[in-house]
């Protein structure tokens, strides 16, 4: 039995074509290709059968075949992000740049967790970590590293801020942020041992921002009570409506309160490229960390997240451990600016992230990045102008950073019995553009209301197609608006 786990040269080699050609097929594939394919009638039972499929022992035949069996499934099982009409949530539209990246990096096993094994990997980093902090207008010495996603970019922040303002033990600590912040902030503060009675959600503003008044009563009430009050958490565009909150006006309070402001811009910072972006992200150089997802709006392949901190030495006191004999070895000899990535975060063993965005800002240029921002706003409000010319439907919310949410009109028939009607009738339409394959629209609530939500950051989206989109939803709108209600639909 050959324990090598190796293939021939010429098997690796053709294996390796495959594969190529298979992401490339994709990645070339024009809008006519299906948005959704898990509607596909084959998707369910495909997945039933991978669930069940027992260990394979042996061989399980020709890898080219295997290759191709798994480039299907991924076509056909999977909802694929990167399509034009992908419209929900936040789309990651990768470069063919990015994904080039990541294969090199795995190819070449690359090492990024310790500048003795990974001097270049790490070097590179440090340059792509300086380049964001550029493109984001952030303040020098700002600086940090690559993480999976904007879930790992805020554990790391609020950990930093965490040790630094009321230690690791974190007795009475409070933080503080708007119902419109994601989830993952929560979770986080969970992780680091902070309870949900010191955990304060403030209602959003008229516009969805976190108000500043109420947060500075509440600050000073909980200080009253003996509470230590150490973290606002601001957003950099919400996930909903592409919402910013007053970061100058939060970033004064937080200096004056000695408090530490960390801005969620995992969807929204790279906004900050642009004239008009970096206009609506004033403040955001004025917070103490930030987190980016290069893999939303800088098109990167997914699992390319990013945390950066004024005061990059924060990290270290955080996450900084001595090492071991068998890490020392060889470790002599520092040049300035060199890191070892592993006193920064929680990966010692890391994914060489950075490579992704590296190499596509070298083929393509920041200013074809800018471009891009750019050219996802103009979509926004493009189609934001579409929504509001047409008879049935109004725009709710936006444009803001490339989110737009609007909703459908009473038929010409008369108005809804109820606004819960209206509320199932949003959701009934996004589940039937899924089941159609056509294009992948969220339903999302805005002032206790269901409406509909697109977010346009994908740089192969064109407005025709968006238009034809729209007009679809507000097809399935009237003719489900205009159908009498059925007792208990579902939601």
């Amino acid at each position: 039995m050959d324990a090598s786990l190796t293939l021939p040269v010429e098997s690796v080699a053709a294996l390796g074509h495959r594969v190529w050609e298979l992401v490339s097929e994709h990645l070339a594939a024009g809008p006519e290709r299906h948005g959704l394919p898990t509607a596909s009638p084959g998707s369910a039972v495909d997945a039933d059968r991978l669930r069940s499929e027992p260990l394979p022992g042996a061989p399980a035949g020709d890898p080219l075949k295997l290759v191709d069996e798994v480039g299907r499934l991924l076509r056909e099982g999977n909802a694929h992000p990167d399509h034009p009409d992908f419209l929900a949530f936040v789309p990651t539209p990768g470069t063919v740049t990015g994904v080039l990246g990541s294969v090199l990096a795995t190819g070449f096993a690359v090492p990024t967790g310790w500048r003795f094994t990974g001097r270049v990997s790490s070097a590179i980093e440090s340059a792509t970590v300086r380049w964001l902090v550029e493109l984001l207008g952030l303040a020098p010495g700002t600086s940090g590293l690559f993480v999976s996603g904007g879930s790992a970019a805020n554990l790391t922040a609020l950990t930093a801020a965490r040790d630094a303002l009321v230690g690791t033990e974190a007795r009475g600590a409070t933080a503080y942020f708007s119902d419109q912040t994601h989830f993952s902030v929560p979770r986080a503060l969970h992780i680091l041992g902070i309870g949900e009675d010191r955990i304060r959600v403030l209602p959003g503003d008229a516009h969805r921002r976190i108000p500043l008044p109420g947060l500075a009563r509440q600050v000073a009430a909980d200080r009253a009570n003996g509470l230590r009050p150490f973290l606002v958490v601001a957003n950099a565009g919400t996930t909903a409506t592409g919402d910013v909150d007053p970061l100058p006006e939060l970033a004064a309070f937080c200096r004056g309160e000695g408090l530490w402001l960390h801005v969620d811009g995992a969807f929204g910072a790279p906004a900050a490229l642009t004239e008009r972006g970096r206009g609506l992200l004033a403040g955001l150089d004025a917070a103490d960390s930030v987190s980016v997802d290069p893999h939303k709006w800088l098109f990167q392949p997914a699992g390319t997240g990013c945390v950066l901190l004024r005061d990059p030495a924060r990290l270290t006191r955080a996450f900084g451990v001595g090492l071991p004999g068998y890490l020392e070895t060889g470790a002599t000899g520092h040049d300035e600016g060199e890191v070892d990535y592993l006193q920064w975060g929680v990966e010692q063993t890391r994914e060489f992230r950075a490579l992704r965005l590296w190499l596509s800002l070298k083929v393509f240029g920041a200013d074809a990045f800018r471009a891009a921002v750019e050219r996802g706003q103009a979509m926004a409000d493009d189609i934001a102008a579409y929504i509001d010319s047409r008879p049935d439907l109004e725009v709710v919310t936006g444009p803001s950073l490339a989110v737009v949410t609007f909703r459908g009109l009473p038929p010409a028939a008369g108005p809804f019995p109820c606004p819960e009607a209206a509320d199932r009738t949003v959701d009934e339409v996004c589940r039937d553009l899924r089941s159609e394959g056509r294009a992948m629209v969220a339903g999302v609530t805005v002032a206790g209301r269901r409406v509909f939500r697109l977010c346009v950051i994908n740089p192969r989206a064109q407005p025709d197609g968006l238009r034809a989109v729209v007009d679809r939803v507000a097809e399935l709108w009237t003719a489900r608006a205009g159908a009498p209600e059925r007792p208990g639909a579902a939601l």
